[in-house]
């Protein structure tokens, strides 16, 4: 199937949602839609059009708001999701209903960017260690790593 059919069923199936739908590349289509339209915008994509597969989900910290990117994929094409939510308040609905897998990258995206992801069935931290400071993001754009002192066993100070 081609792009422009894609989006036609994509504009079909989704009507005003699919506004702002672009396709920069090659079977690459990209759909800007809220955080509140996201759990029924995947559920379509996925029934509808048959956008099963969640290749990944990213996110960019964008200074003011945090973007995250929910690549969809089968045969003919990666649809990627985009929702955009504010940085003072990051917020985003869980698609574990939808698609269980989905929990693994919700997890990360909670350790991460410190998002709350709501309705997520095992909201417990995935890929920081469990002594962890509270607060620290590392995939935001103010967060500083600094090194920790090195000890050198049974060598000097």
């Amino acid at each position: 199937m081609s792009d422009e059919a894609i989006i036609g069923k994509i504009k079909e199936v989704l009507a005003a949602r699919a506004e702002g739908i672009t396709n920069p590349a090659p079977k690459r289509i990209f759909l800007p839609v809220s955080p509140g339209q996201l759990v029924e915008t995947v559920d379509l994509l996925k029934k509808r059009l048959g956008l099963a597969h969640l290749a990944t989900i990213s996110g960019v910290d964008r200074g003011e708001n945090f973007e995250f990117l929910y690549h969809l994929v089968n045969s003919d094409a990666t649809v990627t999701v985009r929702i955009l939510t504010p940085r003072s308040a990051p917020k985003i609905p869980s698609i574990c209903s939808i698609i269980p897998g989905a929990i693994l990258y919700e997890r990360e995206l909670q350790d991460m960017f410190g998002v709350v992801v709501e309705n997520i069935p095992d909201p417990r931290p995935l890929l920081l260690p469990d002594n962890w400071p509270q607060g620290q993001f590392p995939l935001r754009k103010d967060w500083k790593w600094e090194r920790p002192a090195e000890i050198i066993p049974g060598g000097g100070k």
